[in-house]
């Protein structure tokens, strides 16, 4: 059986390619006005916080920039928001999420540029905002968010690497536009194998995700999004170098521990737990950048959400769950 999320994971390639084609003039125009400001605020909710999360630490894998991520209340709450020379990026598939549309409008009151990315154009987010950055995916209707993901991560890194002193920005950014190409690869080599772990690992009911730098967001997106969301199961994303804080005492034979591995100088610490992990007989699925594709580890999540989506895909069917669909979300409004 065939569900909605599978056209959409082919999808994502031709959608990241037209945002570009679309985008890249407004992109660039608003990135020279991020040069000049000093403080960044980055402001999402659910996959769309992953997206932040992993943009904000591969900057500041490499640069010196005054980057902070927060949720939507969280920002809405905060009594300690910068005004002066700052700007909110907003985050949002469909530019209705109610905690991030009320800190956007929050941010317009206290006078901070706002920009919004979203998949909607004639949303309130993208209506409200100062300058508003539209994903060219069409809609997409499983929750899981796969095309809106990437090219939501897509706008994100063009804008922020664009304005930053990164020495290697103009190859970073090459390779970002190239990246639909190599996507288009591993979409189709990677879906069998994947296919099978999951029919492996379709009886186990909690899934540890682990990633450091740039892939701590996608572990995160791993866990609250796709494993809860798409395949109704238990997950916790972690932060590697937490591994030895709370999941050491947990992690034991039989217990499901996905890694996120790029070389980064971070993974060190990965590396570490892949090998305490092995010697307990752990349950280990290690996700290297380096199998997939030979690009700037800045750029891994774009590369390793892949297999992911093809995992989740395929877990969520054999235990009889349309990876798309949802329970509550959509419902519950606060």
């Amino acid at each position: 059986m065939e569900y909605k999320m599978y056209s959409e994971v082919l999808e994502q390639p031709d959608s990241i390619r037209k945002t570009f084609e679309m985008e890249l003039e407004n992109m660039e125009k608003i990135a020279s006005k991020l040069a000049k400001v000093n403080k960044i605020y980055l402001i999402g909710c659910g996959s769309s916080l992953s997206t932040v999360y992993s943009a904000k630490d591969a900057l500041e894998m490499v640069v010196d920039l005054n980057i902070d991520v927060i949720t939507g209340y969280e920002f809405y709450y905060n009594k300690k928001l910068n005004n002066e020379n700052s700007v909110a990026i907003f985050t949002s598939q469909s530019g209705e999420t109610a905690d991030t549309l009320a800190a956007l409008r929050r941010a317009n009151e206290l006078d901070i540029l706002t920009i919004v990315i979203s998949n909607e154009k004639d949303s309130s987010m993208m209506k409200e905002a100062k300058y508003p950055i539209a994903t060219h995916c069409g809609r997409e209707e499983a929750i899981l968010g796969t095309k809106t993901y990437v090219t939501q991560l897509s706008a994100l890194y063009y804008i922020l690497f664009s304005a930053s002193d990164y020495e290697k920005k103009e190859e970073l950014l090459k390779e970002l536009k190239n990246i639909p190409d190599l996507m288009e690869k591993i979409i189709e080599d990677c879906e069998e194998e994947n296919k099978k772990l999951a029919y492996e690992f379709k009886d186990d009911d909690i899934f540890y995700c682990l990633g450091s730098g740039p892939n701590y967001g996608l572990a995160y997106k791993l866990a609250m999004t796709m494993f809860m969301e798409g395949a109704l199961k238990h997950a916790c994303p972690l932060y590697s170098s937490e591994f030895r804080h709370g999941l050491i005492e947990r992690a034991e034979k039989d217990v499901p521990l996905i890694f996120l591995d790029s070389d980064y100088p971070s993974d060190e610490i990965t590396k570490k737990v892949i090998e305490f992990s092995k010697n307990l007989d752990s349950k280990i699925l290690v996700y290297k950048l380096q199998d997939y594709a030979d690009i700037n580890p800045l750029l891994s999540p774009f590369i390793l959400v892949i297999p992911l989506e093809w995992f989740i895909y395929y877990l969520a069917h054999f235990n009889g769950e349309d990876p798309g669909s949802t329970r509550h979300i959509g419902k519950v409004r606060y």
